[in-house]
C-alpha cells in the first residue's frame, strides 16, 4: 500500500502509521528465516467485532450449560439445550452436519478425548468428568471454546487432572503475545502437563478460527520453544490442549468415525479457549 493510504486492516490511520509498521516488523522476522502469517490470515477491525458477537453468543451457550447440567441426565439433552440457545439467539451450532457430524455439540466423557457424539442413550453418572465443546455460526461469523464439567462426587484423580489441564491453559496464555511464537504457547503447555505426570496428545491441535471454522493455523502442542509461527496482532486461534493420564496415542471410534478415545483407557480432559493477539498480549474471546 501507499504511505498514506487508510490502512486495509480498518483502523481509519494511514497506512504508514498503523500496519506498515507492523509488516516491516513480519519482514524482519522473515528475513530471519521465522514462519510468518501473510496478511489473509490477520482478522480487520470490522471482522473482529463481528467475530466477537459471535464469542459473546458462544460463551452465553455454554454458561447455559453450565447452568443446566447434572448427573441423570443424558448427553442427548446436552445437544438439545445448545441447539434450542442458540438458535433462539440467531445463531447457528457450528458443529451440526460439518463434514458428516451429525450433532450440534460434542460431549466428551472420562476417556474419550474429544468430539464425543450426544446421544440419548449416554447418561451423566455420578463421578464423571465431560468436556462440552460449543462452536457457534453468527452472522456468518465463527467462534468456539469448551468446558470441563465434573459430576457429582469426582474422584481426586479426575478433579486433578482437570486442575492442571487448566493450569496448562492459562501457562499457555501467558505466552500468547506479539512476537512470540506458536511453539512458546505449546511449550509452556507440554512443560507443564509432563512435570505433573500427563501427556499431552500430539495429533490433534487448535486452529485458526473466524471467517471460518478451522482455518490457519494449525496449533500444536507439543512443539519446541521459539518454534512454529510468529505471533502477530490479529492472528486468531484457538488454545484447547487435550491432556491425558497415561499415553498421548488414541484410537477413533469404528462405528462412528469421529470419537476419539485414550488408547490405554486413560482420562482425558480439554479446555479451549479462543484468543486474539493484540499489540501487547492477548485478548481471550471465549471460554
Amino acid at each position: 500500500m501507499e504511505r498514506n493510504e487508510l490502512c486495509w486492516c480498518g483502523s481509519g490511520k494511514k497506512y504508514k502509521k498503523c500496519h506498515r509498521l507492523i509488516e516491516d516488523k513480519i519482514q524482519y522476522y522473515q528475513d530471519k528465516g521465522d514462519i510468518v502469517p501473510d496478511r489473509s490470515m490477520l482478522k480487520t477491525i470490522p471482522q473482529i467485532e463481528a467475530i466477537k458477537k459471535s464469542a459473546e453468543l458462544n460463551t452465553a451457550v455454554l454458561d447455559y450449560v453450565a447452568a443446566h447440567i447434572h448427573e441423570g441426565m443424558s448427553t442427548e439433552e446436552i445437544d438439545r439445550l445448545v441447539y434450542d440457545f442458540t438458535v433462539s439467539h440467531g445463531g447457528i451450532p457450528a458443529p451440526l452436519h460439518y463434514q458428516g457430524f451429525p450433532k450440534s455439540v460434542c460431549t466428551s466423557i472420562n476417556n474419550e478425548i474429544c468430539h464425543g457424539i450426544p446421544d440419548e442413550s449416554i447418561i451423566l453418572q455420578d463421578g464423571d468428568i465431560i468436556n462440552v465443546d460449543v462452536s457457534t455460526i453468527l452472522d456468518g461469523y465463527f467462534s468456539d471454546a469448551s468446558r470441563m464439567f465434573l459430576i457429582g462426587n469426582v474422584s481426586d484423580r479426575a478433579k486433578r487432572l482437570v486442575r492442571v489441564t487448566e493450569e496448562c491453559v492459562k501457562l499457555g496464555l501467558e505466552q500468547a503475545k506479539p512476537w512470540n511464537h506458536l511453539g512458546d504457547i505449546a511449550d509452556a503447555i507440554n512443560t507443564h502437563a509432563k512435570a505433573n505426570g500427563y501427556s499431552v496428545v500430539e495429533d490433534i491441535g487448535g486452529h485458526g478460527i473466524g471467517l471460518e471454522f478451522h482455518e490457519d493455523p494449525w496449533v500444536s502442542y507439543v512443539s519446541p520453544k521459539g518454534s512454529e509461527m510468529l505471533l502477530v496482532p490479529g492472528m486468531m486461534f484457538t488454545i484447547e490442549p487435550m491432556i491425558n493420564e497415561g499415553s498421548p496415542d488414541f484410537f477413533i471410534d469404528e462405528d462412528n468415525d469421529w470419537t476419539v478415545y485414550t488408547i490405554d483407557d486413560g482420562l482425558s480432559a480439554q479446555i479451549e479457549y479462543m484468543v486474539l493477539i493484540t499489540e501487547d498480549g492477548c485478548e481471550v474471546l471465549t471460554k
